[in-house]
Parts: structure tokens; sequence; C-alpha cells
């Protein structure tokens, strides 16, 4: 999925455990896994807003977006394709 979630990097910069952010935004442990693993679909923003207030950060420090590679495409850009 191209959406990245940062939960890692502002638990470490906190000083912070996961069973601890779960406790203060009040979601568990294993829906806040699923989020920081990246294999969430969504994430509600009453949710999002509440990480960032107990991590004291903003969403763009905790989701970000990258491209996904298209296998096949790249060739095409470079001349393999027709």
């Amino acid at each position: 999925m191209p959406i990245v979630v940062d939960i890692d990097v502002m638990l470490a910069r906190r000083k912070m455990s996961v069973g601890e952010l779960a406790d203060r935004v009040g979601i568990t442990p294993a829906n806040l896994a699923v989020l920081k693993n990246g294999r969430a679909k969504a994430v509600r923003f009453t949710t999002l807003a509440a990480l960032c207030e107990v991590l004291d950060c903003q969403p763009g420090e905790l989701l970000r977006w990258e491209a996904e590679e298209v296998e096949g495409l790249e060739e095409e850009r470079v001349g393999g394709g027709a």
C-alpha cells in the first residue's frame, strides 16, 4: 500500500511503548499493531487526532505516501516496451 504509517518513529522519539500509546489513545494494542504494521485499510480521523494529541505531532509526521512500483511499467519507460 502506498500509504506508510510511521508510528514506530514517533514512539521512539517519545520513548513510549505500544501498550502505553494504545492505552492513552483508547484503542486495543492489537488494533494499534495493525495500524503501525501497515495492515490497516483505513483510520478514523478521531483515532488519528488522538494519536497526534498523545504523540504531540501532526498527521504528516505519522502518515506518508510512497509510490508503488508497477511491474512492467519501468520496462516501458526505459524502452523495453513497444
